[in-house]
């Protein structure tokens, strides 16, 4: 029986541990995280301002892997030796035959120390519980989101709900570093979001960045993720966020395999972003390709399908592109959810997730 060892329980290190949880008679499965729950990141930003309720958007990993017949080990992983197949996590040194590198990204301050002290992040449904409970205790006099990615977006536009719903007339600004917003997006999808953010009274400066932060603003900041510590101490091909390239099988070498946002996988001349289905597609894919291994049988090549990308917007005018085509307005929003509550954990959170949703959209219409 081959030890297999997943560092990493987000989209693709659960995907590749529930695949192969199914070859039980072949592999024993060790899933490794720093903390004890999956949070749900796409749906955090809902929770300040359509009033979701962080705790479905945590899914204990323990009781999945009991379930699934795995082990699982709550424990930050310090170092990785790919030559002696050996990871360090926490006091333990754990021996392997193969290894799913799938610890996903954080929040990236580039080395700010003073900023990542001031700031609030949005990385687990811990830190979606911290910035509801400073929003309820502070009445701060402006509102600054730095980054102005997707994620950026969503937090302003939840950001402008939760005011409007107080009564609270202030200043929310979103502070971009590059030309533009939403990076390397169409055109049209910029113009769009734009013209959404001035409807709900959101400014946008971009070509800017923040010096510090004044004591009565409060300051999330969304600009850019990296890979985790230990990824950085490996010795091989690594793009700016420290993501490690992979080649066609998802392999780092014969016995270790990346997925999700740790990995830098090239596609049609360029190199995938960062998306859950990606994620998803890419743990099941080195979890059929460890199977394959063990058997002697040819791996295959990981072949993406775009199912395409949808910026939410908490007044319901979202944008995207679906399997090809643009779409704007309020389908993509309610696709966003369906798919949201489709990918989310367990039964308990996906009807938590509904019911909080189905309470306080009407309450996110009115302010269109």
């Amino acid at each position: 029986m081959k030890k297999v060892l997943i560092i990493g329980a987000g989209f693709a290190g659960l995907s590749a541990a529930e695949r192969l949880s199914r070859h039980g008679d072949c592999v024993k499965v060790t899933l490794i995280d720093a903390k004890p729950v999956f949070d749900f990141l796409p749906l955090l930003p809902d929770c300040l301002g359509r009033g979701l309720n962080p705790r479905y958007l945590s899914f204990e990993i323990d009781g999945f892997a009991r379930k699934k017949g795995l082990e699982f080990l709550n424990a930050q992983v310090s170092g990785i030796n790919t030559e002696e197949r050996r990871v360090i996590a926490g006091e333990k040194t754990i021996d392997y035959d193969y290894l799913i590198i799938a610890s996903g990204s954080r929040t990236n301050f580039y080395g700010n120390k003073e900023l990542e002290t001031a700031a609030f992040k949005l990385d687990s449904a811990a830190d979606a519980q911290r910035i509801r409970r400073a929003l309820a205790e502070t009445d701060f006099d402006s509102y600054i989101v730095c980054g102005g990615g997707y994620t950026g977006i969503e937090v302003a536009g939840n950001l402008r709900i939760y005011l409007n719903k107080k009564k609270r007339d202030k200043r929310i600004v979103i502070i971009e570093r590059a030309p533009s917003v939403l990076g390397p997006l169409p055109e049209w999808m910029k113009e769009y979001v734009l013209a959404n953010l001035k409807r709900l009274n959101i400014e946008v400066l971009t070509n800017s960045a923040i010096d510090r932060v004044e004591e009565r603003s409060m300051l999330i900041w969304t600009a850019g993720v990296r890979a985790s510590d230990f990824i950085q101490d490996l010795n091989t091909e690594k793009n700016p966020q420290g993501r490690i390239k992979v080649d066609k099988y998802l392999r780092l070498n014969e016995r270790c395999f990346v997925t999700g946002d740790a990995s830098w996988f090239a596609h049609q001349g360029s190199f995938l972003r960062m998306a859950v289905q990606f994620s998803i597609m890419q743990g099941q894919a080195a979890a059929e390709n460890i199977i394959r291994s063990i058997g002697g049988n040819r791996l295959i090549e990981f072949r993406p399908l775009d199912l395409g990308y949808i910026i939410p917007m908490a007044n319901n005018y979202s944008c995207g592109n679906i399997l090809g085509r643009d779409v704007k307005g309020r389908l993509p929003t309610l696709l966003h959810y369906l798919m949201c509550i489709y990918r989310s954990c367990g039964r308990k959170n996906k009807f938590g997730i509904i019911r909080n949703l189905l309470n306080r959209t009407g309450e996110a219409y009115a302010y269109t």
